[in-house]
């Protein structure tokens, strides 16, 4: 069912997209390849996706690899990126980059690699 939601096109999303680094404007919909150091942290990394995606009831289109994971955002109801796929792509960057720093005292943050780009 087609919705009546403003969608961006390459121009608006570009506009948008300055904060999200990574993220690209690719077949109507916004694209980021994280990098990871193996399938383990591929796994967590496609876990913590599914938590904020539901979460938000919005649902990206996810490529699983042994080192790295794609995802997709679309608005398919819209036909292109609305501001639900800026938003999740925002709290997704946030999810998949936080790395513990001086406010939380005691969190070491992972020795490894986990998630590079």
């Amino acid at each position: 069912m087609k919705t009546n939601e403003p969608t961006y096109d390459g121009a608006g999303v570009q506009a948008k997209l300055g904060a999200l680094s990574g993220w690209t404007f690719r077949d109507a919909g916004l694209r980021r390849e994280f990098k990871t150091d193996g399938w383990r942290s591929t796994m967590l990394l496609v876990n913590a996706i599914a938590f904020v995606a539901e979460a938000a009831n919005h649902h990206p289109d996810l490529e699983v690899h042994w080192g790295s994971v794609i995802v997709r955002l679309q608005t398919h109801s819209a036909g292109g990126v609305t501001d639900k796929d800026l938003q999740l792509a925002e709290r997704i960057e946030a999810t998949a980059m936080w790395r513990p720093a001086g406010k939380f005292p005691g969190l070491e943050g992972q020795p490894s690699g986990w998630i590079t780009s």
